[in-house]
């Protein structure tokens, strides 16, 4: 409706008008789709003032949903916090996390994995200790971050860092964006002894860090490749959240081959 001396006047026009604004929005809103991610380079990456770059998932991930009109809204916080967010609904997936039965519970998994990683412990360079099962990590002062889960790794590794009794040597280092960096300055401080996680995230920190000098990547890692799944929020009504992990899916198959190659060369990594 109009206004013409202070009486309201119904127009047909601005009305259709009004409901395609209206409809507009809202098409608009229900295709935004809100990711949490944790920092994890060159996986995930927080951008900076210096570099806009997010990293080979969300690279990927931006290529799959774009494709399909989705806007993409992100929150950059620490995996805890990220788990939080999606279990209450205020994200609406997170790119990678560990497969356990415990978490999906909590959440849906896609079908898709992002990637299967080779995973690897670092070291100080002069340490002969390598992994030889969990008893090899008696009197090691062991590294992680709160809430990572390692069970789809390695059940044995992920019981002994739970367990009460090993409490003393199992640091948890926590921070917004830079914890794998810190744990790699207390490894080379002789603050902590190892640390397993995927192997190309190791060898970037190892070479954005230059502490090659001081510090080994060694193998073993853990009995099991380091497989990363998205989560997505059960919040989400049911027909919505099949919709976007039907998207995932069919959208990572699509990126085998040359577009997978070319996202990972971008950021210098290889999966074996």
């Amino acid at each position: 409706m109009i206004v013409l001396n202070n009486k309201y006047i119904h127009s047909p026009l601005l009305t259709a008008l009004g409901w395609l604004v209206c409809s507009q929005f809202n098409v608009g809103f229900a295709a935004t789709l809100k990711v949490c991610y944790d920092q994890w380079a060159p996986m995930t990456i927080f951008p900076t003032e210096s570099s806009t770059e997010r990293g080979v998932v969300i690279d990927m991930l931006e290529h799959i949903y774009t494709a399909e009109g989705y806007d993409i809204q992100y929150y950059e916080v620490p995996l805890a916090r990220g788990l939080d967010m999606v279990a209450e609904g205020l994200c609406d997936m997170l790119p990678e996390y560990l497969y356990s039965e415990r978490s999906a519970q909590a959440f849906e998994y896609a079908q898709q994995e992002t990637f299967s990683y080779p995973s690897a412990f670092v070291v100080r360079k002069e340490d002969p200790w390598r992994y030889e099962g969990v008893e090899s990590l008696r009197g090691r002062r062991i590294a992680t971050g709160p809430g990572w889960d390692y069970s789809s790794m390695s059940a044995g590794y992920q019981a002994y860092i739970d367990d009460p009794r090993n409490s003393d040597s199992v640091e948890v280092i926590a921070g917004y964006d830079d914890v794998v960096d810190r744990i790699f300055e207390m490894i080379s401080e002789n603050r902590v002894d190892v640390y397993v996680d995927n192997e190309l995230v190791l060898q970037h920190v190892l070479n954005q860090m230059n502490l090659g000098e001081e510090l080994s990547i060694v193998q073993p890692g853990l009995e099991n490749n380091l497989v990363e799944i998205p989560i997505f929020s059960m919040s989400i009504p049911e027909a919505e959240r099949q919709e976007l992990i039907r998207i995932w899916n069919e959208g990572r198959l699509s990126l085998k081959g040359e577009m997978e190659d070319r996202i990972l060369r971008k950021y210098n990594v290889k999966i074996k």
